[in-house]
């Protein structure tokens, strides 16, 4: 039986990695979980029914030194692990230049440290890194899987430390079986619509879905765009996959839709779903900016001004070493037409549980 290690925990991504783990009958799950969310991860394991039973529940922090573990739990934790999924990374402003930092980078050097230790015991556990094309920066044009120093600009600390993340982890491929799986933005599951985060596009989700009917919203930035998203189980299932796979030992992926939508439609398409009218004209990215810097937007919606910053970058994701390696074994990113009705559907759900909530404690904030 092997055994993989999953960090990240409460983030869906994690959840659905060890989901994804679990589908094999032979694998074990050790879930990292931070002292604060113990409680939370219990109740959690009790959703996964007989599988449970495969899942261990370990207290630690990634950016501790060993991982916040003792000295011989840390030895043993490297003996034992075939595989670490480390999904413990931030791409949002809200948790704080410092905060993100210690994740994206601290995080990573300790999950490297953690596959050292097992190599020096003979062990040598795989390491998938989940990253993201925020990696890349400002980077435009088309964008190879092999590529990340291209002299961009880095326009955020998420930027940076994503950046500065793959290039520890490409220190480490030099010694150890690495695979970096980079990943667009990533949106809901494609079947349940479910997300942690409202972050990305559902700024405009939520502002549509909380509009006047009658009101047509313009669109942000060009409409001709690109709209770089994933959904979440199909970075878990990519992930879990090419953790299996030795030729994909020493390589970075791009986890994206070959086939994005560009801007104007996918927001036609919100809006359809939402019952508005559909967005016409454009606001340029300067006033774009400049509207959502209005206080109390960002409690709609996390780091709104970073993905507008996004949507007006012109780059295209090649994900050719991706798919040469996952569309034989049948794992294809869903088209956004598939899944952007759950999508809307469970943010809608979201605010109604919260608009809820508001009236019962008299509070007038949708997403508070």
């Amino acid at each position: 039986m092997t055994t993989r290690l999953v960090t990240g925990y409460p983030r869906l991504l994690a959840r659905r990695i060890a989901t994804e783990v679990l589908a094999d009958p032979d694998a074990r799950v050790v879930m990292l979980v931070r002292t604060r969310f113990m409680e939370e991860a219990r109740r959690w394991l009790t959703t996964l029914g007989p599988d449970a039973a495969r899942v261990e529940v370990l207290e630690g922090e990634v950016t501790s030194i060993d991982l916040g573990l003792g000295g011989r739990e840390f030895l043993d934790l490297a003996r034992r692990v075939d595989v670490v999924h480390h999904a413990a990374y931030s791409t949002s402003l809200e948790v704080g230049a410092e905060a993100i930092t210690a994740l994206n980078l601290q995080g990573t050097r300790e999950v490297i440290e953690l596959a050292r230790a097992g190599l020096e015991q003979g062990s040598a556990p795989r390491v998938v890194a989940y990253s993201s094309v925020l990696a890349l920066g400002a980077a435009e044009g088309l964008l190879r899987e092999d590529e990340l120093d291209l002299g961009q600009r880095l326009r955020s600390p998420a930027e940076q430390t994503m950046h500065g993340a793959e290039r520890l982890l490409r220190q480490a491929m030099a010694t150890l079986p690495v695979t970096v799986v980079r990943a667009s933005m990533i949106v809901g599951d494609s079947r349940t619509g479910e997300i942690d985060l409202f972050d990305g596009p559902y700024l405009f989700i939520v502002l549509m879905l909380s509009s006047p009917v009658d009101l047509r919203l313009p669109l942000p930035a060009g409409g001709d765009l690109p709209l770089h998203v994933v959904p979440v189980d199909h970075v878990a299932r990519a992930g879990v996959a090419l953790g299996a796979m030795r030729e994909a030992v020493g390589k970075t992926f791009h986890i994206v839709d070959p086939a994005p939508p560009s801007t104007r439609d996918a927001f036609e398409r919100i809006a359809q779903l939402a019952g508005r009218r559909v967005p016409r004209g454009m606001v340029p990215v300067n006033l774009t900016r400049a509207l959502l810097n209005t206080p109390g937007l960002e409690r709609l919606t996390r780091s709104p001004l970073a993905f507008v910053d996004r949507l007006a970058t012109r780059a295209r994701y090649s994900d050719l070493g991706a798919r040469a390696l996952l569309v034989p074994r049948g794992i294809v990113c869903p088209p956004f037409e598939a899944y952007v009705g759950p999508l809307v559907a469970y943010a809608q759900k979201r605010l109604d549980a919260r608009r809820q909530r508001a009236v019962e404690v008299e509070v007038d904030d949708p997403l508070a």
